[in-house]
Order: structure tokens, then C-alpha cells, then sequence
């Protein structure tokens, strides 16, 4: 039975049904085929399940806060802040694109979300003064990258969903291995621009950077907000994301002034129809997933591996090879659904800590974004930029090597994404 599951869901795939109309049909298929008293109708039992909890009120949110950011002028704030702020360093655009993402990284939680908003006016910035197509498009699908790791991330929320984990120590296990992909890609760029003879920046004065940390000042405290209510205990995850909705759009309309009430039903629009493509991927994971559980392939596979090796170390390898293979082919949230339920009881029989197990997944299938030959990220930021997809790919292979050092690192040393959720209660 399992067999013909992933047989029509793959068929279901290649005929080009979603990745959800696929599971909903090869769970049926499943269900049909059973032979027991396992009645169909059950199916949208199983899907209201699936979305069925209170955690999965912040997704909308926080996917309509970056929305309002994006609209409503902050981002343009926050790149005008770090343009002043790197000052005459010799490609200085590129350090742009990182230091934006990684305060937007603490609003929208969205790797192509953040890549569309810094990728528009930053491409033909750097384009136009001399940076090369390619290394633009690497260096924003770089920046990108952060967004889902840095908290708050809507993955971190989809596991914490399928794992009964709790959101707020899975977001503070992503802080420090997000910083240290922002600080590692901020070298790169330095190095590469010292190679490469980009250009530097005019020389910008103390008083122009104060004014531009002034103009940027209510862009730059939203994260502060957000992430310190829920990191001292003021606010918990899901009211942080409220908190940022509102304080989002009140910056939007009455401060900066980005957006006008007419545009809000289109806003709001949009950001429905993200939260409807996610929900519904975690609607149609409930059957499938089921089915998945009562045919114990979990324990199958744990009994496979446990013969390989018990080590948590080398078990922790063996899936990070396995999930970069995946993050290469599947969009993360889909496989994230389409996986876990096998995965996570492998890590629990083990002995992984569940938090930095979470990390490690998220981290993997976020590097499979920007995964030659296939990563979505090196598509979207060529088409925003209107640029060639080849040169993109080979100009991020050295982003893509630190980012694999990390996700090492993180395997090996599991403080790196435990020690932080160790401190909140």
C-alpha cells in the first residue's frame, strides 16, 4: 500500500497536480485501496486535523505583517540605512542586501518574500554600478536565505506543528546559526569585492548616518519588538505576531505613509491567498501523513538506520544528505510535511534533541533554496533582476559552501541551536 501511495503521488506530480492535490489524491487512492473499514469520508476528518491549533494563527499573521513592510516603505528605509551604514566599504551594495535581510529575517520569515523585496531595487543598484548580474543575484538569494532562519520563521512554525514543539525555543534555536550565515556572507562579500576591484561607495557622513538610523528608526525597532517580547516573555509567539500586524500597519499608514487604506483589501487579498497555499499544504499533509503512520514505514526506517548506526552524530549526517538531496528537488514546506512524520520519530528513538534536530532540518532544506541546479531562490532572483540563471548559480557556490559549513557546525557543536532555547521557559 505504501508503494502505490508514493507511486501516485509521484504520477500525480509529473501530471502537474499541486504538491497538496497530489497528497489528497494518492491519500485517497491509499484509503480506497486499504481493504479495511476505513471510509473515505474520513479524508476531510483528517485535513481539518491538520490545521486544526492555535500555533497556526501566527502564519497568517506574520505573512501579512511582511507584507505591510514590504508595501509600506521599511524595507526601502532599512536598505537606505545600511547603504549609510557600511559606508565606503568596497562593495558595499552586497553588505546592503545582507544587513536588510537580516532585520527583515525578523518580520516576514520568508525566503522569496524577502528575496522579491531587497531583489528589486538592489539588482539594477548593483548592475548599474558594476557588480556583475551574477554576483547580485547570488548575493541576494544569500540574504534571503536568513529569513526563515532568523526568527520568526513560518517553517519553525510548520515543524513545531507536526512535532508538538514549542514554537518560541525553535525560533531562538535559529538566532545564532542565522547570524553566523549573515556574518560568514558578509565576509564573502568583502573578500569577493577585494578580488574583483567592485567599486566603493562615496564616503557618507556621521550626520547622514544618524539621520538615515532616524528615518529607518521605526523600521529597525519592529524586530526589536517582536523578537524581545518573545524572547523576555512579554508577549507570547502568536501575540508577537499580532503585535507586528498592527504595528506594521500603523507605521505603514501614519508614519511612513507607504500605503494608502484603499490598497489594504488588495494587501489583505494577498496575503490570504499565501496563508491559503500553506494551510491547505498541512490540510492535505493530515490524511497523507496518516496513512504513512499506520503503515509504520517510521519504524521500518528506524529499525533500517539503527542497523547503520546508533550514533546521533552520523545519524544526524545520513539525514542532512538525504535532506539536501530533497531541498534541492521539493519546496521546503512540502517536504517538510511530506517527510517529518518519518523523520521526527527517528530523531526521538535516537536521542536527538528535538529543538536542534528542528534547526538542523529547517537549516538544510533553506540551502536547498539556493542549491544549483534546481533552488527556487536562484529562479526568483533571476527573474526579478531579469538576469541569466547560469551565472547566478556559479557565483553563489561560495554563499552555498558557508552555508553548508554552518549546517556542520550545527550538527556537530548542538549548543550552537540549543543553548538559547535552553534560557526560555
Amino acid at each position: 500500500m505504501l508503494i502505490l501511495l508514493f507511486v501516485a503521488f509521484i504520477l500525480a506530480l509529473l501530471i502537474g497536480l499541486d504538491v497538496g492535490f497530489s497528497m489528497l489524491f494518492s491519500a485517497w487512492l491509499g484509503v480506497v485501496t486499504r481493504g479495511d473499514d476505513v471510509n473515505p469520508a474520513m479524508i476531510p476528518q483528517f485535513m481539518i486535523a491538520g490545521v486544526d491549533t492555535y500555533a497556526l494563527v501566527q502564519v497568517p499573521l506574520f505573512i501579512l505583517a511582511g507584507e505591510l513592510m514590504n508595501r509600506g516603505g521599511l524595507t526601502l528605509r532599512l536598505i537606505d540605512w545600511a547603504q549609510a551604514l557600511v559606508g565606503r566599504i568596497r562593495g558595499s551594495l552586497g553588505h546592503v542586501s545582507i544587513l536588510t535581510n537580516l532585520v527583515m529575517a525578523g518580520v516576514s520569515g520568508s525566503a522569496v518574500a524577502d528575496a522579491v523585496a531587497t531583489g528589486k531595487p538592489l539588482i539594477p543598484a548593483m548592475r548599474k554600478a558594476g557588480y556583475g548580474d551574477g554576483f547580485a543575484g547570488a548575493v541576494i538569494a544569500a540574504g534571503a536565505l536568513l529569513g526563515p532562519i532568523i526568527p520568526p520563521s513560518i517553517p519553525m512554525v510548520v515543524y513545531a506543528q507536526l512535532s508538538s514543539q514549542s514554537v518560541v525555543k525553535l525560533f531562538m534555536a535559529g538566532v545564532i546559526p542565522g547570524l553566523m550565515l549573515a556574518g560568514g556572507f558578509l565576509v564573502l562579500c568583502t573578500v569577493i569585492a577585494k578580488i574583483k576591484g567592485f567599486p566603493m561607495a562615496q564616503p557618507v557622513a556621521v550626520r547622514e548616518k544618524v539621520r538615515a538610523t532616524g528615518r529607518a528608526g521605526w523600521a529597525l525597532m519592529m524586530p526589536v519588538i517582536i523578537i524581545g517580547g518573545i524572547r523576555f516573555g512579554l508577549t507570547t509567539d502568536t501575540e508577537a505576531a499580532a503585535v507586528a500586524v498592527l504595528y506594521s500597519l500603523i507605521v505603514s499608514l501614519f508614519i511612513y505613509r507607504g500605503i494608502r487604506f484603499g490598497e489594504l483589501p488588495r494587501l489583505l487579498a494577498e496575503a490570504g491567498r499565501s496563508t491559503a497555499i500553506i494551510l491547505f499544504l498541512l490540510a492535505a499533509a493530515g490524511p497523507f501523513s496518516w496513512l504513512v503512520a499506520e503503515s509504520q514505514i517510521s519504524q521500518t526506517v528506524v529499525e533500517t538506520i539503527q542497523s547503520w548506526s546508533t550514533n546521533p552524530v552520523l545519524v544526524l549526517r545520513i539525514i542532512n544528505a538525504f535532506l539536501l538531496l530533497i531541498g534541492c528537488i521539493i519546496e521546503p514546506l512540502p517536504a517538510m510535511i511530506i517527510f517529518l512524520p518519518v523523520l521526527i520519530p527517528l530523531g526521538a528513538e535516537l536521542g536527538i534533541d528535538p529543538i536542534q534536530f528542528g534547526a538542523v532540518v529547517v537549516l538544510n532544506l533553506m540551502i536547498g533554496l539556493m542549491h544549483p541546479p534546481i533552488g527556487l531562490l536562484l529562479f526568483v532572483v533571476s527573474s526579478v533582476g531579469k538576469i541569466r540563471i547560469a551565472p547566478v548559480m556559479w557565483q553563489s557556490l561560495p554563499f552555498l559552501a558557508w552555508a553548508i559549513v554552518v549546517l556542520i557546525l550545527t550538527v556537530v557543536f548542538p549548543p550552537i541551536t540549543t543553548w538559547l532555547p535552553s534560557h526560555v521557559k
